[in-house]
């Protein structure tokens, strides 16, 4: 284990305990969420080192590297998720409809299929050598490891996209860095991130499974996104909420805290959190950023 010396995005040194939580999923060890002082940018203290990371992940119960469809909560995220594709399809063509798409941690490869359907030549980069072979073997994707980022043309993706994997980015400055050479100039970068200051995330508390320590790293709110990519010379230009993650994030939360009824407790709640967003400055439960680079 290891910890952060400095914000990531601010880079002070002063922190203050937000959370204690737990990995519910599968370790049940014990992590605390550290605020910034300065910024109020939250992250997961301790975080395991790099190499340890993967072993946080080996479960057929994770979703985007073994596709499962065990269990109601996950039967329910498969059958919703052919809808959620194709929204996120019919986003980026508001855009750009046609082009290089690359997408960081494209899972099993689901999403960049649809964009391989519709005039876009897809690339994806994937850590998980399992989901990697899936999409390779399935789709016929082209997909790489993390470590080729530095390999890819410069200055040639016309969309980028990470669904829900910006949280996990153990190098967070870096990986932006690296985002920043690879997208055309005129390139729409798509980020999509659970957000803590939602309805859902404060009454779950260190139950909310959106908090998923130590898989994510890191925890984003708005003013979050905005002051870590203005850093790097972008701007958000959208916003739109992900209506679907609140119920199946709160179906999970109920999951960790052992409750009964747990569908239906889920349901009320994720309901609750997408229309108490609607007048609390659009906290929803996670939410799809759309930037570009500012032009000078």
């Amino acid at each position: 284990m290891n910890r952060i010396s400095q914000c990531p995005i601010c880079q002070s040194s002063e922190f203050t305990e937000f959370l204690k939580t737990q990995d519910y999923f599968l370790t049940n060890q014990k992590f605390t969420i550290e605020q910034c002082t300065a910024c109020g940018f939250k992250f997961t203290e301790p975080r395991p080192i790099l190499d340890d990371l993967p072993k946080y992940y080996e479960s057929q119960e994770y979703i985007s590297h073994s596709n499962a469809d065990k269990g109601p909560v996950n039967k329910i995220y498969q059958t919703v998720r052919s809808h959620t594709l194709q929204r996120k399809s019919r986003l980026i063509r508001k855009y750009i409809h046609e082009g290089q798409i690359l997408d960081i941690g494209c899972g099993t490869g689901e999403f960049l299929n649809i964009m391989q359907q519709s005039k876009f030549v897809a690339t994806g980069i994937e850590p998980n050598q399992d989901a990697r072979k899936r999409a390779k073997r399935d789709y016929g994707l082209a997909v790489y490891d993390e470590a080729d980022l530095n390999g890819l043309q410069r200055k040639y993706f016309n969309v980028i996209t990470l669904w829900h994997v910006l949280e996990h980015v153990y190098n967070l400055n870096e990986r932006i860095a690296q985002i920043k050479e690879l997208i055309a100039e005129d390139g729409i970068l798509i980020i999509a991130v659970p957000n803590p200051s939602s309805w859902d995330a404060k009454h779950y508390g260190e139950f909310w499974a959106a908090y998923d320590c130590p898989r994510h790293l890191y925890h984003f709110d708005q003013l979050a996104v905005k002051n870590l990519f203005n850093n790097y010379g972008f701007e958000i230009i959208n916003q739109n909420p992900m209506y679907f993650d609140s119920f199946y994030v709160s179906m999970l939360s109920e999951k960790y805290k052992q409750s009964k009824f747990q569908f239906l407790k889920g349901m009320t709640n994720g309901f609750i959190s997408n229309f108490s967003a609607i007048f609390n400055q659009r906290n929803y439960s996670s939410i799809i950023y759309v930037l570009k680079q500012i032009k000078a």
